[in-house]
């Protein structure tokens, strides 16, 4: 890497090495979900990751760098990727970059509030034990033509379902989860989350938080680039796995052998791999949170 006023320059050879990183992490996912939508079939696990985070395919695939790091690149380069040369990316003396003056304010108002977010959650100790509830709380009390994943059968009944909701603390700390709670089950929540409140009650522990670094992240691109994007994706992953095979739902025709948080066992188990995916957060959120302070005041993002 070379330095420049603006931040670095990567060697063809270096970005080209991230660029394929980011293929590994993103692409195949992306991949199939365009095949998916294109025959008009649905994925219970995957399609969330496209459809509740609205980044499209086609961006999470593109690789570019970030405000402040330029790439060296040749003619070739510019043929089979063109937007190294487009808007908001600047093409000169065969390098790339983005185009600083082209920051818009929105952004800069994004990223403050982004690591403000961070900030917070980061000060503040996580809570585990919540046991993957949410999803159960989706389902609660509700008529079975009304349950989101139509197609695919509950592994308990309606009835042994509620029992089982009904005989644990739910304690729900994300506006976003909570907003899908049935209108039953939000009265047994310990927690009442709005919007407004979401500097104050979102927290490292909670699966939902953690995999929101990817929707943070992507809604700061391409200022932010697309690495820690592509990171924060492949940590929403694992999130997403994690919550559906903990869920009221028989995925095992998927793949997805269940978490039985219904049993003491399965909820240690849920409680460990909660764990461990906040702990994988934690260097995630302190990287958005550096990016985030350096694109509200327009600086070159710091290469980690």
């Amino acid at each position: 890497m070379n330095s420049t006023r603006l931040g670095i320059v990567f060697p063809r050879q270096q970005w080209q090495e991230l660029q394929r990183a980011h293929a590994v992490r993103v692409s195949a996912l992306a991949a199939a979900f365009v095949d998916r939508r294109s025959r008009g079939t649905t994925h219970p696990v995957h399609d969330f990751l496209f459809t509740y985070y609205s980044f499209s395919p086609a961006k999470l695939i593109r690789w570019l760098p970030a405000l402040g790091q330029g790439i060296e690149v040749t003619e070739d380069d510019l043929h089979h990727q063109p937007w190294l040369a487009l808007e908001p990316m600047r093409h000169a003396a065969g390098m790339s970059d983005l185009d600083p003056q082209l920051l818009p304010a929105k952004v800069r108002d994004l990223a403050a509030w982004v690591h403000s977010l961070c900030e917070a959650v980061l000060q503040r100790p996580p809570r585990l034990r919540c046991f993957g509830l949410h999803e159960w709380a989706m389902v609660y009390r509700q008529p079975r033509e009304q349950v989101r994943h139509q197609g695919h059968e509950l592994r308990l009944s309606p009835e042994s379902l509620a029992s089982f909701v009904e005989s644990q603390t739910v304690c729900c700390s994300h506006y976003d989860a909570f907003r899908f709670f049935t209108a039953a089950a939000r009265p047994l929540n310990v927690f009442q989350p709005v919007l407004e409140t979401r500097l104050d009650m979102e927290q490292g522990g909670c699966l939902h938080t953690n995999m929101d670094l990817y929707k943070w992240s992507a809604k700061l691109w391409p200022w932010i680039g697309s690495d820690l994007v592509g990171q924060c994706f492949e940590l929403a992953c694992q999130g997403r796995d994690l919550d559906m095979r903990a869920s009221p739902y028989d995925l095992r025709h998927l793949g997805y052998e269940p978490l039985l948080i219904e049993t003491p066992e399965g909820r240690a188990q849920y409680e460990l791999e909660q764990r461990q995916l906040a702990e994988k957060a934690v260097p995630l959120r302190q990287r958005l949170a550096s990016a985030a302070a350096s694109l509200m005041k327009g600086n070159a993002i710091p290469v980690r």
